[in-house]
């Protein structure tokens, strides 16, 4: 192979998926700024809300701008996926997690919190067969070892009413995770706009409703630039990780997120370089470097699909346009049966069975 096909099948979705950690877990630092001084349930409101307003300002500025949107747009078989996961991961998740959190430990819960990392390769796995390997697993294992090791302060693991609610709460954004993928070929700025201001209005309107008073203009903005970007485009980045990398790799990149956001607390805090801390990032380093070292070369076969999404005309786009195109472009086109080897990932034109 040689041009567009030499790309490596870590580009861009490494990039993505690590990008989308960076920005979550960069969120949690600076919620701690904003926690004093806003109720959390409202709080959630406010990112959620910035993240779908900051997305819609987006969604519709390219237009006005002229810029030219790349992106398949969501279809009318879309919207039941779409709304499944607007469900799990934008208003029962959220939900679960602030009534869990209101009755176990702030310890119990950062554990908790853990569990959805988990939640996402295990049903990547086992329900939508994508592929693993004992490579993947020990990674996948050293990542969130690593997690929890972070988030434990000796209290230990309390599985009462609360931390089951937030067991409940992971497991929603586990299903969450693997229904994006359905989604992970159309627009994701659309896609987290919309899940952006329909978790935002209900979790903002239900923490006004239960009694929380709203904070100053300065805080409000300040968390709507906060959800904007770690939510909102954390949320494309992981869509766009999905789509090149399958939901089970993307989710373990994305278990990164405790680490960073620890890493930025130091910063932030003036907090001690602990033991504790070092060990739970070399286990993080070592899951990532068994996942980046990966290689997964094997002959396989491609069978007809027909499907949009944006493109450009490499080895697995080979079709003819009468008229010269742009590229990347997005419209609706045919695979034609295909046998070939090279490294690949549970891409969107990669999610063949193995034996």
């Amino acid at each position: 192979m040689s041009g567009k096909n030499d790309q490596s099948p870590r580009f861009p979705g490494v990039p993505f998926a690590l990008g989308a950690a960076l920005l979550f877990g960069a969120t949690a630092p600076v919620s701690k700024l904003l926690i004093g001084f806003v109720d959390p349930w409202l709080l959630a409101g406010i990112l959620y809300l910035g993240a779908g307003i900051g997305l819609a300002a987006v969604h519709w500025g390219r237009a006005s701008l002229g810029f030219a949107n790349v992106e398949a747009p969501l279809t009318k078989s879309d919207l039941p996926w779409l709304a499944a996961v607007v469900l799990f991961g934008g208003m029962l998740g959220p939900l679960f997690l602030m009534f869990g959190l209101s009755l176990t430990t702030a310890a119990s819960g950062s554990l908790l919190l853990n569990l959805e990392g988990l939640a996402t390769m295990v049903i990547a796995w086992v329900v939508f067969r994508e592929n693993v390997d004992r490579r993947l697993l020990l990674g996948a294992a050293a990542i969130l070892c690593g997690a929890v090791l972070l988030s434990w302060n000796g209290e230990g693991l309390s599985l009462d009413a609360g931390g089951l609610l937030i067991a409940l709460a992971c497991l929603c954004w586990g299903i969450d995770n693997n229904l994006t993928r359905k989604l992970s070929s159309a627009d994701p700025v659309q896609i987290a706009m919309i899940k952006g201001l329909v978790a935002g209005c209900t979790n903002f309107g239900l923490a006004l409703l239960v009694g929380a008073t709203l904070p100053s203009v300065g805080l409000i903005f300040s968390g709507v630039v906060a959800g904007f970007l770690g939510i909102g485009v954390s949320l494309v980045l992981f869509m766009l990780g999905l789509r090149h990398l399958g939901t089970a790799r993307t989710g373990a990149y994305f278990s990164l997120a405790p680490f960073i956001g620890a890493a930025l607390a130091l910063l932030l805090f003036h907090e001690g370089l602990t033991p504790q801390f070092i060990i739970a990032g070399l286990l993080m380093a070592f899951g990532l470097w068994l996942h980046l070292t990966e290689h997964h070369d094997h002959w396989h076969d491609h069978g007809i699909l027909e499907h949009e999404h944006a493109h450009i005309h490499d080895e697995h786009h080979q079709h003819h346009h009468d008229e010269p195109v742009t590229e990347p472009h997005s419209h609706w086109h045919r695979h034609e049966p295909m046998r070939h080897k090279h490294p690949h990932y549970p891409d969107l034109h990669h999610r063949h069975g193995h034996t």
